[in-house]
């Protein structure tokens, strides 16, 4: 058996901070309330996943195939997509709420909000909404002092209920892998996020199978927790936990890049003719590159929607971005950084992932990723998929990235020695496996817990 390694380090005094719920749904116009229980009673979340997902199937299977689904004066004919399982909730006795994106006919993503009632094995969905399309949100949730949920309209809702908290956040990060079965040498490479002048990061555990060892991607400074496994490790668990404290990242100054610095092209990120001609019809006319990064920017908000189906999609491939205008945030910021670089504007990427505003511990759905471009001697940050999702948040959006988020990685074309038999690492933020030298998809799970709970917002009158 290889040795299983154990590291454990101090843990960092923590600071307040604000409690939100962010769901999102119906008419932006409707200024009506609804209430929402607080959380009471515990289900265990994989009864209200098989309650939703039966609920869809039988439905599907009376609608001809469709989940059909009454929405602004029409019927939306939609297919299960998956399910969010970070967004499962008890909200009290035999109480339940469940949020899923399903793919319309009519070509758009529907994030619909479920209420369910009853029992593990007799759930019976009592009211259900649509909550985004494609990723834009129509709604907020807001909790009161009596710790009830109530309906907000977005436009005017407040930055936190809408993802962004200012300032500063502190919380546990924890980073978990299950092992696949592994019936031959294999070998992993997992993000170790690191300390920068936005983000303090405190390992206080990594607690992993097989032979362990740190290596330093160069270029970008990353450095990577490199794991050596063997048959006997199949099914065993990868789990890090790190304690962070980050704050709110604006413009900030930077020495000016080196020529070709953040220029030159990447295995997804090319720079052809294609980018150069979009790049120079978008910035056409404008004087600076603060403004034609902006330019550009409302360009791909204007020409991409956020919709995660089909084949392609979340490999920040600029090219695929481009055509089929539509993506995930690293398609977005691929995008981005392809005009950018066309135009002359060093631009780079990072990957991490956004710690939810709306409550203090729980699930968080995935990685989620950024990017940042250089102009007059500062480099600015921009979330782009952000800034489409919530368009009064787009201003926000360029130029600053809120505290409630990680960094686990930066740059594309990840270089390590040793490193993967397929080459460079696209960008890192769930783990590369490899068995036999053959790459096998791992998804972990990332969760959370805030420090210093954000409390409830005083009513509103």
């Amino acid at each position: 058996m290889r040795p299983r390694t154990q590291l454990a380090v101090g843990m960092r005094r923590v600071v307040p901070a604000v409690v939100v719920f962010c769901f999102a749904c119906a008419s932006c116009g409707e200024h009506r309330t609804e209430v929402m229980p607080a959380p009471q009673a515990r289900v265990v979340t994989a009864d209200i996943q098989a309650g939703i997902e039966k609920h869809i199937e039988e439905q599907s299977h009376l609608g001809e195939g469709y989940f059909r689904l009454s929405f602004n004066d029409r019927e939306l004919q939609l297919k299960l997509v998956r399910v969010h399982i970070e967004y499962l909730a008890s909200l009290g006795p035999r109480r339940q709420f469940a949020c899923v994106d399903l793919a319309g006919t009519d070509g758009e993503v529907y994030d619909v909000d479920f209420f369910l009632e009853g029992d593990a094995d007799s759930m019976q969905v009592t009211k259900t909404s649509v909550h985004k399309i494609n990723g834009q949100p129509l709604y907020a949730w807001e909790q009161q002092e009596d710790r009830t949920w109530h309906r907000v309209p977005v436009e005017n809702a407040a930055h936190h209920l809408l993802g962004v908290i200012e300032d500063r956040d502190e919380f546990e990060f924890v980073y978990r892998a299950t092992l696949p079965e592994i019936n031959d040498t294999a070998r992993m490479w997992l993000p170790l996020p690191a300390t920068d002048e936005f983000q303090t990061v405190t390992i206080k555990a990594i607690d992993a199978p097989g032979t362990q060892s740190i290596l330093v991607e160069r270029e970008h400074g990353n450095n990577v927790l490199y794991l050596e496994l063997g048959p006997e490790d199949s099914s065993k668990v990868v789990e890090m936990r790190f304690e962070v404290l980050r704050i709110e990242k604006a413009a900030y100054p930077g020495q000016s890049p080196d020529p070709g610095d953040h220029l030159d092209a990447e295995r997804m990120v090319p720079i052809n003719e294609d980018f150069r001609r979009i790049g120079n019809e978008v910035v056409a006319g404008k004087t600076g590159d603060l403004v034609r990064a902006r330019a550009l920017y409302d360009h791909v908000i204007d020409r991409m929607s956020y919709k995660k189906v089909g084949d392609g999609w979340g490999q920040g491939d600029a090219v695929y971005a481009c055509d089929s205008r539509t993506g995930n945030c690293t398609d977005f910021h691929s995008y981005f950084i392809a005009l950018s670089r066309a135009v002359g504007i060093p631009a780079r990427f990072a990957v991490g992932a956004s710690i939810p505003s709306a409550r203090n511990e729980g699930g968080i759905s995935g990685y989620h990723c950024w990017a940042e471009f250089y102009a007059e001697g500062k480099w600015w940050p921009v979330d782009i998929s952000e800034g489409d999702k919530y368009s009064n948040l787009a201003t926000y959006y360029f130029g600053h990235h809120p505290a409630n988020r990680i960094e686990l990685s930066r740059g594309r074309d990840l270089v390590l020695e040793p490193g993967p038999d397929a080459g460079p690492i696209n960008f890192l933020a769930y783990p590369v496996l490899e068995i036999g030298g053959k790459p096998i998809r791992v998804k972990p799970k990332f969760s959370f817990t805030r420090r210093v709970p954000r409390q409830p917002l005083a009513k509103t009158p």
